[in-house]
């Protein structure tokens, strides 16, 4: 059996002297780290808790509230993913009552412990930038997937109970991508196809991630001459971890640790080469179809919406209306909606018809089968290559279309 390594430190933590919930939680991680074969620790500056009464259910409330209740901090700051409750008075999206309540406490004792509820999937556009090397506790596969790649941060996939544990022990063990030989690219894709829109990249990820469903995969990007925007990579890298289950991607001269190809392959030698055209991206939208329905849904979330998506999405709709047939939904944090109200976005966006939720991603709106159901939606229209996937198991026919397209969708409620 794998025996860790712990510091002075961890090995008072293990003997209690900080306190039951922090021993428990540590405890916890070193059967995590004797699992994936780590042999210590490694201290992080930054944890990221998936928080939702959807993902931890009673178990994880009453967890919570033990932690709460004994006075136990993070010892890091940390902050909360996308909620499943949008504490809002919209009729179509009413969670069940007992639920929000348990959602409501659940965000107290959130607080109680030093989380900053800040309820987002774009924590790393909008509240905490690691650097070069630094090592986080992230959960939300979204999240991970951008701290690793786009900053050369290192980040495991966090399950809900060790993004809690390490946020009150300050550190995760060390295994797959906090350490180096794991982050080395092992799959090389040559970029041909022009990549216009945000569910392009969506797209590219879809078709690089869904033959190759590995969390060890690292696709090396090589082409792409310009440094896309920080939203093209968000939806790059929350696409490659739906598709794929992948938690890091290099793109030649533009992400840390990959001045070269050389240097993102690291000596490996690819286990793969492929291609992709413009005919491939157009193969992806074309695979999508339409069914005949009364009622659908346009979907602009998971990830949340940054403030230049805001930005965009009030440009595509003003002097817009939503169609009567048609739903749209915006989803976006609370900092976003802020600012993107202050600057008249929002006012534009609700001028049109479109439902604003703030703090949660739709995919886990709690009770979504029954709110489709009883608002009648059949197809669901997005430019999320993540959320017209990850969507599915909530019955939605699921269409992927560029931005402007799903606006005109929505507008004129007809199905192209």
């Amino acid at each position: 059996m794998n025996i860790m390594e712990l510091t002075q430190e961890e090995q008072a933590m293990f003997d209690g002297d900080k306190g039951r919930a922090v021993q428990e939680a540590i405890r916890f991680q070193v059967e995590v780290g004797k699992f994936f074969n780590a042999k210590r620790f490694v201290p992080i500056v930054n944890a990221h808790v998936m928080g939702d009464i959807e993902v931890m259910g009673d178990g994880g409330l009453e967890m919570m509230r033990q932690i709460a209740d004994e006075g136990a901090k993070c010892v890091v700051p940390s902050t909360s993913n996308a909620r499943c409750m949008h504490f809002s008075d919209e009729p179509r999206l009413q969670p069940d009552k007992a639920e929000e309540d348990k959602e409501r406490e659940l965000v107290m004792h959130l607080r109680r412990m030093d989380i900053s509820t800040t309820d987002t999937c774009i924590n790393y556009q909008t509240v905490y930038q690691p650097k070069l090397g630094e090592h986080v506790a992230w959960g939300d596969t979204g999240t991970v997937i951008y701290a690793n790649s786009v900053f050369g941060a290192r980040s495991n996939f966090e399950a809900g109970k060790s993004s809690f544990a390490a946020a009150l022990t300050g550190r995760t063990p060390a295994y797959g991508f906090h350490l180096d030989e794991v982050r080395r690219g092992n799959i090389v894709v040559n970029v041909s196809a022009t990549l216009s829109d945000l569910a392009d990249w969506g797209a590219l990820g879809k078709i690089v991630g869904h033959p190759n469903q590995d969390y060890y995969a690292v696709p090396v990007f090589q082409g792409i001459d310009t440094t896309p925007p920080p939203d093209a990579l968000k939806h790059l890298g929350a696409s490659l971890a739906s598709y794929g289950s992948m938690a890091m991607f290099h793109m030649v001269g533009v992400t840390p640790e990959a001045a070269t190809l050389e240097a993102a392959l690291g000596g490996n030698e690819p286990r793969q080469t492929m291609t992709v055209t413009d005919d491939d991206l157009q193969g992806i939208y074309d695979g999508y179809s339409f069914v005949d329905a009364r009622k659908n849904i346009v979907v602009f979330s998971g990830p949340q919406q940054s403030l230049f998506e805001m930005q965009r999405l009030a440009h595509l709709f003003e002097g817009r209306k939503v169609a009567g047939n048609m739903t749209v939904v915006v989803t976006t944090n609370h900092s976003v909606y802020s600012d993107a109200k202050r600057l008249g976005y929002v006012d534009t966006l609700e001028q049109a018809g479109v439902v604003l939720l703030q703090g949660v991603c739709f995919y886990i709106l709690q009770r979504l089968s029954d709110i489709r159901a009883e608002n009648e939606w059949a197809n669901l229209v997005s430019n999320s290559a993540k959320i017209v996937n990850t969507i599915t198991a909530h019955r939605f026919n699921t269409v992927l279309r560029r931005t402007a397209d799903c606006v005109d969708v929505a507008c004129t409620g007809e199905l192209k």
